[in-house]
């Protein structure tokens, strides 16, 4: 059986001692259960509802804690990037650059991305079919030989919530892209009128089981020690220690639909 692969780490960079501690847990137990890792971190948080919200300790710096977290655990590393001229001193830290799903359609972007020839992850916009993504995809191909993958992260329904819809997994695939499903930003309610998102994480085990089921080559969790303290996002990340067992079920769906 071919397993999924995982793309899992803290929202942001919010110092060097969180992510190895995030990065040795999640190695670990991605070893128990055979599952291909990436580490995943946001160097900074460019789109943040609130002026006073917390978007990283520099460009640089987190960067470079993405990095060393790479070599010292021996894993490939992702990281979002925003603007154009970002992508080259990104991928000079990275193994895979990802496009918010905000920017999937920013052709300068794309494109910038593509001619790093790393790997580049395209989130779909909430406001997107699936079937559209194949002109994200054809901006990428069209510039670059590295692999292309698309996640998808849910679609906005009314003002405040996000909701999945699974046919969009299997249409993502025709483009001949590995689909990965987003399972904390999936969950999001965002626009809430403290400034601060919204999440349901106790709904993460549900929509990662649906994903494998419809057939999703990878599977995204940003995860946390204390979500409760973390410093984005913590409202849809899993608390780290629930992460063994969800990742138990999830082979065990795969194993049975494969």
């Amino acid at each position: 059986m071919k397993n999924f692969f995982l793309i899992a780490g803290p929202c942001v960079v919010e110092s060097i001692d969180l992510c190895d501690e995030i990065a040795g847990k999640v190695k670990e137990l991605t070893t128990k259960y055979d599952i291909p890792y990436y580490f995943k971190a946001s160097y900074r948080k460019a789109n943040r509802s609130r002026l006073d919200s917390f978007k990283g300790e520099g460009d640089i710096a987190g960067l470079e804690i993405i990095a060393h977290i790479g070599k010292t655990h021996n894993l490939p590393t992702l990281t979002d990037i925003h603007e154009s001229h970002e992508a080259a001193i990104a991928a000079s830290f990275v193994d895979v650059l990802q496009i918010p799903a905000f920017l999937c359609r920013q052709t300068d972007l794309l494109i910038a991305a593509a001619k790093t020839g790393k790997i580049v992850n395209i989130k779909k916009g909430q406001f997107l079919s699936p079937d559209a993504m194949q002109h994200a995809v054809n901006k990428v191909k069209a510039n670059s030989e590295a692999p292309v993958w698309l996640t998808e992260r849910g679609t906005t329904f009314g003002y405040q919530d996000m909701v999945v819809d699974f046919r969009g997994i299997p249409i993502m695939k025709e483009t001949g892209c590995p689909v990965i499903l987003d399972c904390t930003h999936s969950l999001q309610q965002p626009n809430q009128t403290s400034g601060v998102t919204g999440g349901l994480p106790h709904l993460i085990e549900t929509i990662g089981k649906c994903g494998i089921a419809a057939g999703c080559d990878g599977i995204f969790i940003e995860t946390h020690p204390n979500p409760a303290k973390a410093l984005s996002d913590g409202a849809n990340m899993l608390a780290l220690d629930k992460l063994d067992a969800l990742l138990e079920k999830l082979v065990r769906v795969r194993e049975a639909v494969s």
